[in-house]
């Protein structure tokens, strides 16, 4: 038995109001830079700290939408929540952007 740890080169977080899921675990309703949110995530998620990352949609097993906005991740803690492990934290918006234009604002995780 090893410690898994997932390495995570952005945020993915589900769809507003995504039934069975809480708040923190969903993207806010309204992306608004400057502000900041939680996050909540399942696992041992390890985030780059030192600089703006990709702020994404899931719909699960993997399937991610491209950049909705530019965060920077202000603090990830690990925890345990009825012997099950989390990862939670905050983030700030940056930029946000706009889907339907095709211009790439990132490069895996280096903001172009």
């Amino acid at each position: 038995m090893g410690i898994q740890v997932e390495f995570n080169p952005d945020l993915a977080l589900r769809k507003f109001g995504n039934v069975g899921r809480l708040e923190e675990e969903c993207l806010p309703e309204k992306l608004i830079a400057g502000r900041t949110y939680n996050f909540l995530k399942k696992g041992q998620r390890n985030y780059w700290l030192e600089g703006e990352t990709p702020l994404l949609e899931t719909k699960g097993s993997q399937k991610l939408s491209r950049p909705l906005a530019s965060i920077f991740i202000l603090k990830a803690t690990h925890f345990l929540k009825e012997g099950e492990l989390y990862t939670k934290g905050k983030y700030r918006v940056v930029n946000v952007f706009n889907i339907n234009e095709p211009k790439i604002h990132f490069e895996s995780y280096k903001l172009i």
